[in-house]
């Protein structure tokens, strides 16, 4: 009996010997396939982390879907059966055709959240800063699956472009385009020099030196053109800013070649002030402690001679005075003006200059929510995810502030003076002594710029699920005093629990951000 049991122990060894181990590299994912997005994940007996552990998975191993129960999935793996945490898996891509044209995605926005699932609620696994790139793997209607270095997850296709070009080069290709060119002769000629880059794709980055992992100044948007600097290998240095200069990988644009026309003598650019408030101090010397020397009235002009930081130093008669840029605008003479007309193409911002103000800062915190939330802090955060926006648009965006300090009113006015914009929009967070009160709110002064309210709300309206409260009559400062385009949006009442929880949110003032920007679109557009 006891031979018996041996030979037939021998006979069961030899038979599994002869069958291959199973594996899972040859299963092509299908539809209700999963894999493991952990390090190691426990297949379990049950639906609960109470039940046994049947085996230890590993990242990136395939999952059967069988059924699903609450935050448990029911799967096979391996000829084995069991329950995995939903929470620690994600559905396989099941790819139709390899992508052989490689398709680079980049961020229209700041911080943009890359998440675990095509869901809003879903994980958030990092952040794309303005203008990063990430390879494109896959799309599922209003979602893009992305790997950005060793991370995959998904990012809404609202806030990021798609180009079919190839990316950026890694630095090792690079090196080697660098050494085929030295053996290649330039084709470009001294009499026939390009002077002007034109942008092809919808957005590309716009660096600091001539290397992909350079630090990023900006962002470039389809059909700009820019001067041309200098040309290294791939690269091309562009005047980027009226003070900086940048680069862009010349993949990105054509070259062509534009006469400039020489300025006219006869029409020399004179630069002058006038005066916004009567009594207005000018003063010795750059500073608000120095001796007032003469007062000036609203509308009067004087010649610059020089810029001190805030200050102006101009011409007073045949004396010198200095005069604070917050209380002056500073334009060029009536000629030049004309000679230098704002060029926007429909459907962008191309060309046009928009102020934005982010309410209060420093010691004027603005209103303090039900739940602490201060005003100040989340005017600035919604500034700056509108100026990423406007500037992809390919706006020219200033801020009244960029930090937490306190900048007077008439200060704030002053930039949209200077900067001649086209639109100063000053954003706020409301409150009411009744905590019911509830809504966004877009003001206005005088009937000139109640076109400009009524467009922005109504943009509001089509991405922010709040109460409307229109377009109204405001009597503010910044909006009464202000010579340029000017509204004031409230957007939303953190006197209100529940309503403060919600524009408090990453979502809201993307949603927020995005209704100002399809406002303003429409707005111009017009």
């Amino acid at each position: 009996m006891k031979k018996a049991f041996i030979l037939w122990t021998i006979c069961i060894m030899l038979i599994l010997a002869m069958v291959p181990p199973t594996t899972t590299h040859s299963v092509k994912a299908a539809k209700d396939d999963y894999i493991v997005n952990a390090e190691i994940l426990y297949l379990r007996e049950g639906p609960g982390l109470s039940y046994p552990i049947l085996e230890t998975l590993k990242e990136g191993q395939l999952l059967s879907s069988v059924e699903e129960r609450g935050d448990w999935m029911h799967v096979t793996v391996n000829s084995k059966e069991g329950w995995v945490a939903k929470w620690l898996i994600k559905q396989a891509t099941v790819s139709e055709q390899p992508n052989t044209n490689q398709q680079v995605v980049i961020a229209q926005v700041d911080k943009l959240n890359v998440r675990s699932e095509p869901s809003l609620s879903a994980t958030v696994l990092t952040q794309l800063s303005l203008g990063t790139e990430a390879q494109l793997l896959g799309q599922q209607q209003e979602w893009a699956e992305i790997q950005y270095g060793n991370v995959i997850g998904w990012v809404s296709t609202l806030y990021i472009t798609v180009n079919d070009k190839q990316p950026t080069p890694a630095p090792e290709q690079e090196q080697n385009q660098e050494q085929k060119e030295e053996k290649q002769p330039s084709t470009d000629t001294v009499e026939n020099d390009p002077n002007t880059f034109t942008i092809v794709v919808d957005s590309v980055n716009v660096r600091k030196k001539a290397s992909s992992t350079s630090k990023i100044l900006g962002v470039a948007t389809k059909d700009q053109q820019y001067k041309v600097l200098s040309r290294k290998n791939n690269w091309v240095e562009i005047q980027y800013s009226k003070k900086k200069s940048g680069w862009i990988y010349s993949f990105y644009g054509t070259f062509t070649v534009q006469q400039e026309t020489p300025a006219d003598p006869l029409t020399p650019i004179t630069e002058s002030v006038t005066i916004i408030y009567n009594g207005t101090n000018l003063r010795e010397q750059a500073s608000t402690s120095s001796a007032v020397v003469h007062r000036a009235d609203a509308g009067q002009q004087y010649t610059i001679i020089e810029k001190e930081g805030e200050w102006y130093k101009v011409a007073v008669g045949e004396k010198e005075a200095y005069v604070a840029n917050w209380v002056v605008s500073a334009s060029q003479n009536e000629a030049n003006k004309a000679n230098t007309p704002k060029a926007r193409k429909e459907g962008t911002l191309q060309g046009l200059t928009i102020v934005i103000d982010p309410g209060h800062g420093g010691n004027d915190p603005g209103t303090t929510g039900v739940r602490g939330t201060y005003e100040k802090g989340l005017t600035l955060q919604t500034a700056e995810l509108l100026k990423s926006k406007l500037r992809a648009a390919g706006a020219n965006v200033e801020l009244t502030r960029e930090a937490d300090v306190f900048v007077d009113l008439r200060k704030r006015i002053a930039v949209g003076h200077q900067a001649n914009a086209d639109a100063f929009i000053s954003l706020h967070y409301d409150a009411n002594e009744v905590s019911s009160v509830t809504g966004f709110t877009t003001y206005y002064y005088g009937d000139t710029n109640r076109g400009l309210a009524e467009a922005v709300q109504q943009g509001l309206e089509g991405t922010v699920n709040l109460r409307s409260r229109g377009a109204q009559f405001g009597n503010f400062l910044v909006l009464r005093e202000n010579h340029q385009s000017a509204i004031l949006i409230e957007l939303g009442y953190l006197s209100n629990a529940a309503e403060e929880a919600t524009i408090t949110t990453d979502y809201y003032r993307e949603q927020a951000t995005l209704g100002i920007y399809q406002g303003l679109l429409a707005y111009f557009n017009q």
